[in-house]
């Protein structure tokens, strides 16, 4: 089983290839307003995710999801 902090690391360093702001990323990075993800990146980052952990990441959580740390929780709710 994969703890939070792994999915955490993972999604952080998945998301530094778009982090052209270079701003610190931590839980509390918005994805849009900190990092500047389009709607494109955001699909992109989605699916690397779910090509790593061997999940599906549902479409209707994306909307509840602003930040890294939310992202990561939501990840680690699906492995449960």
């Amino acid at each position: 089983m994969t703890h939070y902090q792994e999915y955490l690391g993972f999604i952080c360093t998945v998301l530094e290839s778009y982090n052209k702001k270079q701003v610190a990323l931590g839980e509390a990075t918005d994805l849009v307003a900190d990092i500047g993800l389009t709607s494109l990146e955001v699909m992109e980052s989605i699916e690397r995710i779910e090509d790593h952990f061997d999940i599906s990441i549902p479409l209707n959580i994306l909307p509840d999801v602003n930040t890294i740390g939310e992202l990561a929780r939501k990840v680690h709710e699906l492995t449960q």
